[in-house]
């Protein structure tokens, strides 16, 4: 869950927030501003949009934090409401634009990031600003939410109000894409792990 599943909250804030207590919403908006601005930016790539994203979110919060149960943990919570804020910015980005999101349902491959040739190994990380930067904003956001945020392939659909092949579409043509950067990352490294080049 990113950086989500590091941050604890008393539950005694969590009450005085749902109270309305104005200084438990800034301990809880301090506490997870920065990891809900990542995800924004993640989805919008343009900082003025993720900093209203961020707002939108914690409004969301804070008008809704009374109805917090605690069924799961407050982080769980925060990070779906904001990326239920970005995708319904992509929403209407993709409206505006009037681009498909029509499932392909000829090109699905099922498995995990290894069988399509991509690493699961850390070390072997290449830029992934850079890299999720070249997808287009679909892809990117299938990926960052399945291999980074951990959701599954029928949370996302339900998030996008898709299919769950639409979302292991997705995710495969932006391992397809991805693919090609990583074999140029690797080709920069030495078989002892040193950039080409350098001394």
């Amino acid at each position: 869950m990113s950086k989500f599943a590091d941050i604890d909250i008393d539950p005694g804030i969590v009450k005085r927030a749902a109270r309305g207590d104005v200084r438990a919403h800034e301990i809880i908006y301090r506490a997870f501003a920065t990891p809900v601005y990542s995800i924004c930016l993640r989805f919008t790539k343009a900082p003025a949009q993720a900093e209203d994203l961020v707002q939108e979110t914690f409004i969301e919060v804070m008008r809704s934090i009374a109805g917090f149960r605690g069924e799961a943990a407050l982080g769980s919570w925060i990070r779906r409401i904001a990326v239920s804020k970005a995708l319904m910015f992509l929403r209407s980005a993709w409206t505006k634009r009037s681009q498909s999101l029509g499932d392909d349902w000829h090109d699905i491959t099922e498995g995990q990031a290894v069988s399509h040739g991509v690493s699961s190994h850390p070390d072997d990380a290449i830029d992934l600003d850079a890299a999720l930067a070249n997808l287009p904003d679909v892809a990117r956001a299938v990926v960052w939410l399945h291999d980074v945020e951990g959701f599954t392939h029928k949370e996302i659909a339900a998030l996008m109000g898709k299919s769950e092949s639409f979302s292991k579409s997705q995710l495969s043509r932006a391992y397809r894409r991805l693919r090609p950067m990583l074999a140029v990352a690797d080709s920069n490294l030495q078989p002892d792990g040193a950039v080409a080049g350098s001394y």
